[in-house]
């Protein structure tokens, strides 16, 4: 793992075109068009598909003259099924690049096929760190959440519901050559949507700032992606239709996603990705839930690095004590969670399982992520424990008081 560390400093990592702003991706579609592809493979979901956003892009190119076929059955998580049907329809349609359009699963599903056909191997051949030989077709993507960064990044998580696991392929060949980050595309996402990719954003910047593989580059970017992201996901989940705040989140996840990519994350994303291999936990939501818990835990060994986060997120002043600003940013987590209306616990999450996802977890941090420290397995079962749902709180409970929170 620490070679990965020297490499992600010093390996060149590609960083897309992006085109900002309400329109964009329509003019990522003229953008393509510009280059010899002969057909596009667009790949996407079918709630995408029937809400018409594609329609300015897909009118761009037709304009442009350049063929595209859709696959629209991407599902959340992308499923290695799904993946190798993409791969099978872009290699019978005879298409030279991948344009991914929507969220997180279907821009990393665009790059694993990509580079899956690229490479004629099985989607789960290609886990881990550089395992195809050649490079993809080229990728463009349009993000549909303020989340993932995927549109920057140098992975692509899938998953493989046989073994209820979410895999990584990592390469920096399929991040994007151009991507389009148009809010107006953003408008209409609901707001527990909204709530949970903007926390997803928040817990790629903040777990890069407080790794070991951190540059001035990513940490730079890492506090920017925080900066904004308590100034406008707040805003964006009260009022839906604020395209500034819509703008400022989506570039927030880009700004997320570039330090993330080569600074890592740690052990949010190592519990999460096994709430979501076995529960099906949107991924989001699961980083959500588990961020402070892990990072009252980690509290000790960072409290320099939570400090300075507290200060870019105007938490407080840069007179008081560290001690005093990290507890500023540990409470105005749980704050933002609470208003955001993210649950306090998991209802999936069952006690006999916890034993078997702290070790997963453990393994996926220590053979992948600078983490500040190592959490050793009964550490980890404790910090999962922290979200086991209160028998107490049944469905009616929990309806009660989402209604009081719109209430007030």
């Amino acid at each position: 793992m620490r070679a990965v560390g020297v490499a992600t400093r010093l390996l060149p990592i590609p960083q897309p075109t992006l085109l900002v702003g309400p329109g964009a991706s329509a003019r990522l579609g003229q953008a393509i068009c510009d280059f010899d592809h002969q057909r596009i493979l667009i790949v996407t979901d079918p709630v995408i598909a029937k809400l018409g956003l594609m329609l300015p892009m897909l009118q761009a190119l037709k304009a442009g003259g350049l063929a595209y076929v859709v696959f629209d059955k991407m599902l959340p998580d992308a499923p290695v099924a799904l993946i190798e049907q993409g791969v099978a329809l872009f290699k019978s349609q005879g298409c030279d690049a991948v344009l991914a359009f929507g969220g997180g699963s279907a821009i990393d599903a665009g790059k694993a096929i990509a580079l899956a056909a690229a490479n004629n191997k099985h989607p789960v051949q290609l886990a881990g760190y550089f395992k195809g030989l050649r490079a993809p077709a080229p990728i463009y993507a349009v993000p549909t959440t303020a989340g993932t960064g995927s549109e920057v990044t140098v992975a692509a998580v899938i998953s493989d519901p046989d073994t209820h696991s979410k895999l990584v392929i990592a390469d920096t060949r399929i991040v994007p050559r151009m991507a389009a980050l148009d809010p107006s595309l953003m408008l209409g996402l609901p707001p527990d949507i909204t709530a949970a990719t903007g926390m997803d954003a928040l817990t790629h910047a903040i777990e890069a700032y407080i790794g070991h593989w951190g540059t001035r580059f990513t940490n730079q970017m890492a506090l920017s992606a925080v900066s904004k992201i308590f100034e406008a996901l707040p805003v964006a989940f009260a009022n839906g239709q604020d395209l500034a705040a819509r703008e400022k989140m989506a570039l927030a996840a880009n700004d997320a996603g570039q330090a993330f990519t080569r600074a890592n994350v740690g052990y949010v994303h190592a519990i999460a990705h096994q709430l979501g291999g076995l529960y099906h936990t949107p991924h989001g939501l699961a980083n959500a839930i588990v961020l402070p818990h892990v990072l009252r835990f980690l509290s000790p060994a960072i409290q320099p690095q939570l400090a300075t986060l507290a200060l870019r997120a105007k938490l407080g002043a840069a007179g008081e004590s560290e001690a005093a600003l990290a507890q500023k940013f540990l409470d105005a987590i749980d704050a933002l969670n609470t208003q955001l209306g993210i649950p306090p616990t998991l209802a999936a999450l069952r006690k006999k399982d916890i034993p078997a996802l702290a070790s997963a977890a453990c393994h996926e941090a220590e053979t992948n992520y600078p983490v500040p420290r190592y959490l050793t397995q009964a550490e980890c079962e404790n910090v999962i424990r922290q979200i086991l749902p209160d028998p107490a709180v049944t469905p009616a409970v929990l309806r009660r008081r989402a209604t009081t929170r719109k209430k007030a």
